[in-house]
Parts: C-alpha cells; sequence; structure tokens
C-alpha cells in the first residue's frame, strides 16, 4: 500500500462517489481532506477477514475482491469495481470485519476512518445528514441484495415435509 499525497489528479475520481455527490463544493473539500487516497497493487490485502478496522473505502480505479476464509478454502464472494464501496458498517459498530478485500489488479481507493466521518457529522450537521442518508442507502441496498440471495436459496431448499416423505420412500419395508 502506498498513501498518494497528490489528491488533485483524484479529485473528480472522489466527487464522483454518492457520499461526496449531493454536498456542497466546500462541505465536499471539507470531507475529502479528512481523508487519504491509498495505492494497491495486484493481490496486495486491503483489509482483512476478523480485523477490527474502522475504515470504509470507495475505489476510485481499479478492481477489488471480496473473499472469506472457510476452513482451508479461500471463497470468492464478489468484485467491487470504479464507484463502489465497502466497510460502511464498520463506521457505526465495532464488529470485527465479516470479509477480507484484496485488488485484483491496480486500485486507488479513498479511505475514511470512524474519526474522520464523526468529526465531519459534529462540523458539519447539514451536510452530515446528507453523509448518513448516503450510508444509509448504501447499506439498505445491500441488505436488500442479500435478502435476494436468501429467498433464493430457501426457495431452492426442498421443505421439511419433502425431507420426511423421501426418507419415510426410502425406509419402507417391501
Amino acid at each position: 500500500m502506498q498513501t498518494i499525497t497528490e489528491m488533485t489528479t483524484w479529485i473528480p475520481a472522489i466527487d464522483k462517489q454518492n457520499l461526496f455527490k449531493y454536498l456542497e463544493p466546500a462541505d465536499r473539500a471539507d470531507l475529502r481532506d479528512m481523508g487519504a487516497i491509498l495505492s494497491f497493487k495486484a493481490d496486495e490485502l486491503i483489509v482483512a477477514e476478523g480485523d477490527l478496522s474502522p475504515s470504509f473505502f470507495m475505489v476510485l480505479s481499479g478492481t477489488v475482491k471480496v473473499h472469506v476464509q472457510q476452513g482451508e478454502n479461500d471463497v470468492y464472494i464478489c468484485s467491487l469495481g470504479e464507484n463502489s464501496s465497502f466497510g460502511e458498517a464498520s463506521l457505526f459498530s465495532r464488529m470485527l470485519r465479516t470479509a477480507s478485500v484484496s485488488a485484483l489488479d491496480d486500485a486507488v481507493l479513498f479511505k475514511l476512518t470512524r474519526y474522520d466521518v464523526m468529526s465531519y457529522l459534529r462540523s458539519h450537521p447539514a451536510a452530515g445528514n446528507k453523509v448518513l442518508l448516503v450510508f444509509i442507502n448504501g447499506l439498505m441496498k445491500k441488505l436488500r441484495e442479500v435478502n435476494r440471495e436468501l429467498a433464493y436459496e430457501r426457495r431452492s431448499d426442498g421443505s421439511q415435509m419433502d425431507v420426511d416423505a423421501l426418507i419415510a420412500e426410502l425406509t419402507e419395508q417391501n
């Protein structure tokens, strides 16, 4: 990981992010100044499953993969590209990371910590409400996606009656 200190080149990419696009220019600049721009090489770990890390990330360029460890296997969850974000929950809870995120190719990310966001909310209450609404909307979208996946999985699961009928059929004495 390398910190990029020259932010000017990245301002348009940052300002395209949902978190920034609803803010007035001065409020946008103040929030931008609180964060950091980080560059990751392909296959470099960004966050590790199980870590306590109060950081939120937005992908400015490149692609990252979300993955979890299941026993000895590294299980791919999804890829996130430009204008995607991850880590919102870590801003509002002190929970361990539920997945790892690694760069699939060279990637540039914008990072805000819980402390950056809380400081911004205190110093910019009106703009802070917009920021909170964007975070809430992002979390709601992710929750909706997970609910759809669960509904699909349950639809394909057999009911208990199906299992009972199969067991009865297999154990019948002819």
